[in-house]
């Protein structure tokens, strides 16, 4: 993964109405099912709605400060325990989603 510097992550901003007709040729042409005929239905997690709202996760740069440091340092210790017990419940959880 390729981590960028934060002042330089552009958000993205959704969709108009144009720009959809635009990239869809069902848009365009009427065939796409409309907000009127009920048939599209969609759930935003709580995630999608504060990225949507523009809000900002918190950002702690003192904190990335001392794990670069550390890293650099020879210092950072990773805890296996703590990584495979971060992976089995994130296993878990998209096992829980897979199967509703």
């Amino acid at each position: 993964m390729k981590i960028v510097p934060f002042e330089k992550t552009q958000p993205v901003k959704p969709s108009t109405p144009e720009r959809k007709a635009a990239g869809h040729p069902q848009a365009a042409s009427g065939n796409a099912p409309t907000a009127a005929d009920g048939s599209a239905k969609v759930a935003i997690s709580p995630e999608a709605a504060a990225l949507a709202a523009g809000t900002e996760g918190v950002f702690d740069a003192a904190k990335v400060e001392r794990v670069g440091q550390a890293i650099k340092d020879g210092s950072y210790r990773v805890d296996p325990e703590v990584i495979a017990d971060k992976l089995i419940a994130n296993a878990q959880e998209l096992l829980g989603r897979g199967s509703r």
